[in-house]
């Protein structure tokens, strides 16, 4: 349980985080492209963090790494670990993501969250659940909208309702009095380790195969990409970190926060950017038979104003620091306007 007593410790950019002491936290999901960064972050408070997950541990050390796969493992299983890591807080950044099936998509993002409710209700220490949600959860809204809290959502996709429907199982535990959990909806995730079959991670990786090109003498083929005409909040992960470590000792329970940079970009300015840094030469076509958008969202902008009075959050990182880091991550050389690496 945590208490009232607080010592600080630095996060990574040198601002203070007060933490309480001993803190203990578990992540599921904690080898995964948000999880691993949210591990480093809580580690960089002084909190002892232990992970779940179905891949091999990245780390971890000895004692504080399960390896188990949570869209199978029944309530009981989950409470297990609670009890035998005796977590103060449990981060959920578990999911089924883009290509899985509707029914895949429901048993990540809504069943296995239903479990998660019920095996912390279960243990007698109350820790309190961090669940990582999705912008969106919120749907289709007219271009231009800052998409707040208030905002009544309406998920167009089996993805968004699949994450709306978990989103609601921690809402309505905490509303009855079961939970302490709160939602944060994250917004487009950008930086290092971003997973190779979203949008980002398909274009680091077609240019990194361009440069091998590019390097062998051969001139650069083109890049077809789906039409580029959305415009999407992008967030650094290392930022998403930072706002978990925040909910963990904010004094929040059963609201939902958004977290995104508070600023929309094209997507079509997005590409062209990512091309300029790794120094490339390509030639970008719009094939409307390709699908890398995911979904028909053609705005998406949230308010980040509750973060940052409840949370006491703001992003750090921009979206060109986050750029810069995947290519260099993926090996593409980066070259700025001014000609630095």
């Amino acid at each position: 349980m945590i208490t009232a007593q607080r010592t600080t410790a630095r996060a990574t950019d040198g601002r203070p985080v007060p933490i309480p002491p001993g803190l203990s936290v578990l992540v599921l999901g904690g080898t995964g492209f948000l999880g691993r960064h949210i591990c480093s972050a809580f580690g960089a408070v002084g909190a002892t963090v232990a992970r779940v997950a179905r891949g091999a541990s990245t780390g971890a050390p000895d004692g504080l790494f399960t390896r188990l796969d949570l869209v199978d493992a029944p309530a009981e299983r989950i409470a297990d670990i609670l009890l035998a890591t005796r977590a103060d807080v449990v981060v959920n950044s578990v999911g089924a993501v883009w290509g899985m099936s509707e029914d895949q998509m429901y048993e990540g993002n809504t069943e296995l969250v239903r479990r998660l409710v019920a095996a912390i209700a279960a243990v007698p220490h109350e820790p309190r659940l961090v669940h990582l949600g999705s912008l969106h959860e919120y749907g289709p809204v007219p271009r231009g909208t800052r998409i707040s809290e208030d905002v009544t959502p309406a998920p167009d996709t089996p993805y968004g309702r699949s994450k709306l429907l978990g989103a609601r199982a921690v809402l309505d535990a905490a509303a009855e009095g079961t939970l302490h959990g709160t939602v944060l909806r994250i917004a487009n995730v950008a930086g290092p380790g971003t997973p190779p079959d979203s949008l980002l991670g398909i274009l680091a990786r077609r240019l990194h195969e361009r440069a091998r090109t590019a390097a062998s003498g051969e001139l650069p083929a083109e890049l077809r990409l789906a039409p580029l005409t959305a415009w999407r909040d992008f967030i650094d992960v290392r930022d998403v970190a930072d706002a978990v470590v925040a909910a963990s000792v904010a004094d929040v329970c059963g609201q939902v926060v958004n977290i995104g940079s508070g600023e929309a970009v094209e997507v079509r300015e997005l590409v062209r950017r990512l091309i300029d840094l790794s120094g490339l030469t390509l030639s970008v076509v719009e094939d409307q038979n390709r699908d890398e958008q995911r979904g028909d969202l053609q705005w998406q902008r949230c308010d980040i104003s509750r973060a940052r009075h409840l949370l006491g959050w703001r992003p750090r990182l921009t979206l060109e620091h986050s750029l810069r880091d995947l290519l260099l991550e993926t090996g593409v050389g980066v070259l700025t306007r001014s000609g630095g690496a």
